[in-house]
């Protein structure tokens, strides 16, 4: 005892880490441990967990198996009620959880206007908004749908959709295609700029791209993704590696399949235009790895993450197409000059899906160039992926980090994790105005809300 207050303090830090600083401050050796108390402090129900431990890491072994074994490929177009089952005329499919048109967000609202003056529904916005109130337009999560929609989310019935199919387990997912910048329906524009572009992407670039999928026996998503990964992409916020090697696959099909030069060189010079161009690929592909590990019993890992502007929502393997919803939140973000926090909608969109599936935010350690898009330190996009790992089942086979030595990515959010650790997934997004048509206003990392993953955790419990 005598020796040990001679010494100089050696102290272990445990929690608040200000308590860590001043000691630094002070020049006493000391180290951090960053240890939260879990989300959920209910001893009962953390027995029950323990006495099902087995059955819970055989279901989550068997999903992130069948989640890793995916292989999804680009087989080919269609329009949208032709290849989604159970899609209705009448039906507008959008991002995130179920919500109704009184609870809708204005990007959301303005998108499903705009969608119902490109199906020809309605000539005009009042036209448009009669229809809907008069209940004659049925509205359901795309998630439901096998699809997936960046931002506002929307896909109408004539809409061409991209037909992602997983060859391993043979289920499919669909997505529309990019827009691209300024103003766009999935950001709730709906002027008559916006519905000539869905209009030539309908009557030109969707023909012209599907006669070239035909053609090319099939695009290998997984591939491109994990050449996008070495190349600065994190294909949530940054595509520009994978629209680039997307673009190199199917020019040379383009150009030979395609009846008119100049609808060739128009639709080339859209995808080099629009670094996003992937993206919507990128979210397809991860929604049909992902539902290949859906509906297993006792499973806790995550298959959803989701927003549509009002609300948050998670799905769990274990609990199937059960929502567990809580406020979205609004992102701290790097915004455009002119705007601020007070102009920024909620977080929306089914982007989230890649984060779902170990990419995104996840996957930020191997695109330290996006962290000056949503601010930030290159160090930051490291350390976001290095907590990620603490809240996950496995690292990804396929996605590599080369600066982290070439380790996987952190994939399979396991709720459990998420409670007893305190540790909330990361999601890098785009941030809309709150007001329909006027778009992005900026980027930030946020991290989701605690709300979902509490009662996801709670019931999931009680169906063990």
């Amino acid at each position: 005892m005598n020796n040990l207050l001679k010494q100089k303090p050696q102290v272990i830090n445990i929690g608040i880490k200000n308590f860590y600083s001043d000691l630094k401050n002070n020049q006493a050796r000391a180290l951090h441990v960053d240890w939260r108390p879990p989300l959920v402090n209910d001893p009962s129900l953390y027995q029950k967990i323990l006495f099902n431990m087995d059955k819970i890491s055989k279901a989550n072994t068997e999903v992130i198996t069948k989640i890793l074994a995916a292989r999804p490929v680009l087989v080919g177009m269609d329009l949208a009620i032709n290849v989604i089952p159970q899609m209705e005329k009448n039906l507008i499919l959008h991002a995130g959880p179920p919500i109704t048109w009184e609870r809708m967000c204005g990007p959301m609202k303005g998108a499903v206007l705009g969608a119902l003056i490109y199906e020809q529904m309605a000539k005009n916005i009042e036209e448009a908004e009669n229809l809907i109130l008069a209940g004659k337009i049925k509205f359901a999560p795309c998630h439901g749908y096998h699809s997936v929609g960046p931002m506002a989310g929307i896909i109408s019935p004539s809409m061409p959709v991209f037909i992602i199919e997983n060859l391993e387990h043979k289920n499919k997912a669909f997505t529309t295609m990019n827009e691209g910048l300024g103003k766009v329906l999935r950001y709730g524009a709906y002027d008559s700029s916006v519905i000539e572009r869905l209009n030539w992407m309908k009557d030109v670039l969707y023909p012209v791209l599907k006669d070239a999928i035909q053609i090319s026996g099939g695009i290998d998503l997984k591939n491109i993704i994990a050449q996008a990964l070495h190349m600065g992409d994190e294909v949530h916020n940054r595509n520009r590696a994978g629209t680039s090697l997307f673009y190199r696959q199917i020019t040379p099909h383009i150009v030979k399949t395609s009846k008119s030069n100049q609808n060739a060189i128009d639709v080339l010079n859209f995808i080099n235009g629009n670094d996003h161009f992937f993206l919507n690929l990128s979210m397809a592909q991860a929604k049909a790895s992902l539902d290949a590990g859906r509906d297993i019993r006792y499973s806790s890992l995550l298959t959803v993450m989701a927003r549509n502007g009002t609300d948050f929502g998670i799905q769990l393997s274990g609990t199937n197409d059960k929502w567990f919803v809580g406020k979205a939140l609004v992102p701290d973000a790097l915004y455009f000059p002119g705007f601020t926090k007070a102009d920024a909608n909620p977080d929306i969109g089914d982007s989230a899906i890649t984060e779902t599936a170990g990419l995104g935010g996840f996957a930020m350690a191997s695109s330290p160039a996006i962290v000056q898009f949503v601010g930030g330190k290159s160090e930051d996009a490291t350390n976001f992926t290095l907590k990620m790992y603490e809240i996950t089942e496995r690292e990804n086979n396929i996605y590599q980090i080369p600066y982290l030595n070439f380790r996987g990515t952190p994939t399979g959010i396991d709720v459990l994790k998420v409670i007893e650790k305190n540790i909330l997934p990361v999601i890098n997004t785009g941030v809309a105005h709150k007001n329909p048509g006027i778009g992005q206003v900026g980027a930030g990392v946020l991290s989701a809300p605690i709300e979902p993953f509490i009662k996801a955790y709670k019931e999931f419990i009680e169906t063990i």
